[in-house]
């Protein structure tokens, strides 16, 4: 995993005294993803991701040259996951990945991420594994 990545997630639980969630990391899958340029003068911008489950837990994490690295968490059991290509937001804006509804340690309030995932068997591996870590 990348450092950046791997810094941000011991941070992240570190803050909000999530404990040895990490100590039986099970599943993760690591991505780099180009994020579309925004606006007439934007630039595109090289995107990792990291993400991994553990018993009870799903946690992530992003970074890039103009991205500080930054990680988030959620209980297996307060989210639903989609499929991003099953979404309707899909036909508008295609890309790969999957669609976590649910509460975050960072917000009380029910809200939607998108995790990016590489359209290959690692990415559509941990997506599957991810959608029945859920519904377990």
């Amino acid at each position: 995993m990348r450092p950046e990545l791997a810094a941000a997630i011991r941070e992240h639980v570190a803050k909000f005294n999530l404990g040895a969630i990490l100590a039986d990391a099970g599943d993760g899958v690591e991505t780099t993803s180009v994020r579309p340029k925004k606006g007439l003068f934007g630039k595109e911008e090289l995107v990792y991701g990291a993400a991994i489950i553990t018993k009870g837990w799903l946690v992530w994490a992003i970074s890039g040259p103009r991205t500080n690295p930054h990680a988030l968490s959620a209980r297996l059991n307060q989210i639903t996951v989609q499929d991003y290509g099953q979404s309707n937001l899909a036909a508008l804006a295609p890309d790969s990945g999957v669609v976590v509804n649910g509460v975050n340690t960072e917000n009380s309030n029910p809200g939607s991420v998108f995790i990016g995932l590489e359209a290959n068997h690692a990415g559509n591996d941990f997506k599957a594994r991810l959608i029945a870590a859920v519904q377990n």
